[in-house]
């Protein structure tokens, strides 16, 4: 089930939409979009490559090359680009697809604390000189959760090259972060202190990253336990959870970039669609309404699941990107 929240309607009450059902403008159920053409994609489709960017191996996943417009999809914490391991094949036989892992995720490199500066100024910088590498010079943009600060960073520095923004469930709103969630990370933003370190530490372990998977979810069975198996082994490696509490305090400079970021919404106006799991903890839906002051045009589906929207409703999301695109994107290619 989603919901789709016209301009018209944006201040309509979250309350309300949460328990309503309006049919979306593509006409599509969940139903559908699982017959639809987007769910008969194959794995077998993807590539798994490895790039040189300023002496890190970034690991990408590709597919679609030499199909239509370029996609970046950019994952969040604490997965890596296994996150879009559904969505992916879904796309590959109309779309050209790519999806890196961060330096510090999945199959990059990994350098220490010490030997790398671990911010998002410096994630973005190495992604923007990621896209030049692959040769991706103008693409449709994928954001969610850290991928959305990093995203929107080379959106804003280079708008001519986004062709179009799918944000789901990442903030650009200083009400995306007004919750209970966020508190004790903001206490370690005003305060780095051990003490409040060891208040965070808790969050890169097997407890809170399968509690990501399947807080809000419909229905748990249907949620692939090698998810947060997998991220939990990426984690747990020596020095990654020192590399997350890195992450986690240079969180603390992306609201600073909020009005720029609402600046380059407004004066560029992409094409916008957000996918928005409506029953997440850490970036609620009072984060998605807002995105509808800059950029009124956008498409905004609330669905009923959890930060991970994809795991549970990766079908719907595919149907809604390849309506989405093809009415907004000409390929280039």
């Amino acid at each position: 089930m989603h919901v789709l929240i016209k301009p018209a309607v944006a201040l309509l009450s979250l309350a309300l939409l949460a328990s309503a059902h309006i049919v979306g403008a593509t006409g599509s159920t969940s139903t559908e979009a699982e017959q639809s053409p987007a769910n008969v994609g194959s794995a077998a489709a993807v590539a798994y490559r490895t790039v040189r960017i300023d002496g890190l191996d970034i690991f990408y996943r590709e597919a679609g090359v030499g199909k239509g417009p370029t996609i970046l999809l950019l994952h969040g914490f604490p997965t890596s680009s296994q996150m879009f391991r559904n969505l992916i094949p879904q796309l590959a036989d109309r779309y050209h697809v790519i999806a890196p892992d961060y330096p510090g995720f999945g199959q990059s490199a990994m350098p220490l604390v010490s030997d790398f500066d671990y911010s998002f100024d410096h994630l973005a910088a190495v992604i923007d000189r990621f896209t030049q590498a692959v040769g991706a010079d103008r693409f449709a943009l994928y954001v969610q959760d850290y991928g959305a600060p990093i995203g929107f960073r080379i959106a804003a520095a280079h708008p001519g090259r986004i062709t179009a923004l799918v944000i789901q469930n990442g903030n650009a709103y200083e009400e995306g972060l007004d919750n209970d969630f966020w508190a004790p990370i903001k206490a370690y933003w005003a305060d780095r202190s051990e003490a409040r370190a060891s208040k965070l530490r808790p969050l890169f372990e097997i407890g809170a990253t399968k509690w990501q998977y399947t807080e809000g979810i419909r229905d748990v069975q249907h949620i692939s336990p090698d998810a947060w198996t997998v991220d939990q082994a990426y984690l747990d490696r020596p020095g990654n959870k020192e590399i997350q509490l890195q992450l986690f305090y240079s969180y603390g400079s992306n609201p600073g970039h909020y009005a720029e970021w609402q600046t380059y919404f407004r004066k560029s106006q992409p094409p916008a669609l957000i996918v928005w799991g409506k029953n997440d903890k850490i970036f609620p839906p009072a984060g998605a309404s807002p995105y509808l002051r800059d950029l009124p045009k956008a498409e905004l589906h609330l669905l009923d699941t959890g930060h991970f929207a994809l795991e549970e409703d990766s079908a719907t999301i595919a149907a809604l990107m390849r309506d989405f695109l093809d009415r907004n994107v000409r390929s280039d290619r």
